[in-house]
């Protein structure tokens, strides 16, 4: 994989999830009522931050936006800043549209797009649907990053306009998933029933956590679980943990159960990847 680049700064970003705010982007100020019908409409999002970046999230340079408010509550989170909806800033739709019509030129050139990401973009669908309607009548490329949780509500309408799903599967068995995440698995796997069934393209995400999800078991599980999905899954990254998000769960006066945690050796990381590319999987 690429190093992560603010394309603005020309200078690498040490850690990954914490955006650039929304700097350059204007924030709106509105009354309660009006702002809660901007948001059903799909007109008014809450945002962490967005970063123009390459090799990272999707193909060629994107502009990846990470929206607040996520149902999961992993333990490994490395922004928990971005679990609730009010720790974000207000967006409006006409705003990022913007943005994105700025920089066409360079999504053309490197073969890239945008990307919606968070947090967890499902939780404000109406204004994603919005945005990723907007960027493909301008002939951009689309992808969304998610945990599939919610996938319910993204109907056959809104994934017309997806053209790259970044799925991640955070554990393989409903045990394990809901231990490090609070949520229940199922959900995610019905979501990838539907992109495949569709044939979206997928790009699997897994974190290798040690102690949690390393186990060559827990592995085999989600090879298994992804393995119907094998046409439309171009590549599977494995990411190895690390614990920088600490010091944002301190901040929050969050209890962080991974402290003590150690990234996952070398030897560990290549042997998960072999287990999915002795599937058949791509897998980086």
């Amino acid at each position: 994989m690429g190093e992560s680049i603010d394309l603005r700064l020309g200078t690498p970003i040490e850690n990954r999830r914490t955006g650039a705010g929304i700097e350059g982007m204007a924030e709106v100020e509105l009354e309660r009522s009006q702002r809660l019908a901007a948001i059903r409409e799909g007109k008014l999002a809450s945002i962490h931050s967005w970063e123009l970046v390459t090799a990272v999230d999707g193909p060629g340079t994107r502009l990846t936006v990470f929206f607040s408010g996520c149902p999961l509550r992993c333990v490994y989170c490395h922004n928990p800043d971005t679990m609730e909806m009010r720790r974000g800033q207000d967006v409006e739709l006409d705003e990022l549209v913007r943005r994105i019509k700025r920089y066409r030129r360079v999504f053309a050139s490197s073969g890239g797009g945008i990307t919606l990401s968070g947090g967890e973009v499902l939780m404000q669908p109406a204004f994603a649907r919005n945005v990723l309607a907007a960027a493909k009548a301008m002939g951009v490329h689309t992808a969304i990053d998610t945990s599939g949780y919610l996938g319910a509500v993204a109907d056959d309408s809104f994934l017309d306009n997806v053209d790259l799903v970044l799925l991640d599967v955070k554990s393989g068995t409903e045990e394990s998933y809901k231990a490090l995440t609070g949520r229940p698995l199922q959900p995610t796997l019905d979501f990838g029933n539907r992109l495949a069934a569709r044939g979206t393209k997928i790009w699997i995400r897994f974190v290798v956590v040690p102690g949690w999800t390393d186990s060559e078991e827990n592995v085999e599980a989600i090879a298994e679980n992804i393995a119907p999905w094998k046409h439309v899954v171009e590549r599977v990254e494995v990411l190895p943990f690390h614990n920088m998000g600490q010091d944002k769960w301190d901040a929050l006066g969050l209890e962080y159960k991974l402290r003590d945690a150690q990234p996952p050796s070398k030897e560990t990381v290549e042997r998960v990847r072999e287990q999915f590319r002795s599937r058949g999987f791509l897998t980086y």
